[in-house]
C-alpha cells in the first residue's frame, strides 16, 4: 500500500472501512474444518499490497513489550515472546509510516464487520457453548502484532474461557518456515491429546475457533534457524456483564501502563 493512501479524516474513514470489508470477505471464504475441532482456515487475509506494506512497516524489536509469562522466559533470561497491541496508545511511538499503517489495520481488525463475519462463520461453535443466543454475546476484540524468537513454544493448551474467539494471521516473508505453525490436538475418551494437524505457517493466512474445553493447540519449539515467527494475534473476549465488561478495559490499561515502564526502562538503560 501506497503511504499516501494512510490520510486523516474521511479518506482515511475510507480506507478503514475498505480494509475491513476485504478482511470480512476473507473470514467469509474460509475454509470449514471439523477436526479435531470446529476451526476456520484464511488464504489471503489482507490484500496483497497491504500484505507487503506490514513486512515492510515491521516494527524494531525493541518497540515490542516483553511478554511477562513465566514459560516465555528462557534460562538465560532471553525473552522469546514480544508484542505490541494494534491500539493508539501503543503505536503512538511507531515511526510515522509505520504508525500510519498499523493503525489502520488495528482499526480494521477492531471493526464490526470483521467480528460480525467471524460471529457468523463460527456460527456452530459458538453456539455449542454459548447456547442459541450466542448472536447476542459481546466479544472485545484486542489485536496484537507478536514477535516469537528462537525457543519460544508453549504447551497444549485450549485458551482460558475469558477468551471467546482466537484468530491468528500469519505474517512471514515467505515459505521457508511453513513447519512453525500451531499444532491442533484432539482429545480422546483416555485424557489423552494426539497432534491432528499443524497449520501451514504461510504468508498471509491464519486460522480461527471458537475457544471452548477441547480446543486443544501448541507451538513446537521455535529453532535457532527462525529469526522471527511474526504474526498478528486477535483475541476476542467476552464482554458480556459488567463484571467483563470492565476487566477488559482494565486489561488494555494494564498492558498500556506495562507497555510504559518497559519504554521508560529501555530508555533508561540506553542512556
Amino acid at each position: 500500500m501506497d503511504q499516501s493512501t494512510i490520510r486523516q479524516g474521511s479518506e482515511r474513514r475510507g480506507t478503514i472501512s475498505d480494509l475491513s470489508r476485504f478482511v470480512a470477505a476473507s473470514v467469509e471464504a474460509a475454509r470449514v474444518k471439523q477436526q479435531p475441532f470446529f476451526h476456520l482456515e484464511f488464504d489471503r487475509v489482507f490484500p496483497d499490497d497491504v500484505y507487503r506494506a506490514m513486512l515492510a512497516a515491521m516494527p524494531r524489536t525493541t518497540s515490542y513489550r516483553r511478554s511477562s509469562r513465566k514459560d516465555d522466559i528462557l534460562a538465560d533470561g532471553t525473552v522469546t515472546r514480544a508484542k505490541i497491541d494494534l491500539f493508539p496508545e501503543y503505536i503512538r511511538g511507531l515511526p510515522a509510516e509505520q504508525r500510519g499503517l498499523w493503525s489502520l489495520v488495528g482499526a480494521a481488525l477492531c471493526s464490526c464487520e470483521v467480528s460480525d463475519a467471524m460471529v457468523r462463520k463460527l456460527a456452530p461453535a459458538l453456539a455449542r457453548r454459548f447456547g442459541p443466543k450466542y448472536a447476542a454475546v459481546g466479544f472485545y476484540p484486542i489485536p496484537t502484532l507478536t514477535r516469537d524468537g528462537p525457543g519460544y513454544s508453549i504447551n497444549i493448551h485450549s485458551d482460558h474461557a475469558s477468551k471467546g474467539i482466537t484468530v491468528q494471521f500469519y505474517l512471514p516473508t515467505d515459505n521457508s518456515t511453513t513447519h512453525i505453525g500451531t499444532i491442533f490436538h484432539a482429545e480422546l475418551a483416555d485424557g489423552s491429546r494426539p497432534p491432528v494437524e499443524k497449520k501451514t505457517f504461510a504468508p498471509n493466512t491464519g486460522y480461527a475457533f471458537a475457544v471452548d474445553r477441547d480446543t486443544h493447540h501448541s507451538v513446537d519449539t521455535v529453532g535457532p534457524d527462525v529469526k522471527t515467527r511474526d504474526s498478528i494475534l486477535l483475541t476476542y473476549y467476552v464482554d458480556a456483564g459488567p463484571t467483563k465488561f470492565l476487566r477488559n478495559r482494565g486489561k488494555r490499561i494494564g498492558n498500556f501502563l506495562l507497555n510504559e515502564m518497559q519504554a521508560g526502562l529501555r530508555r533508561l538503560t540506553s542512556n
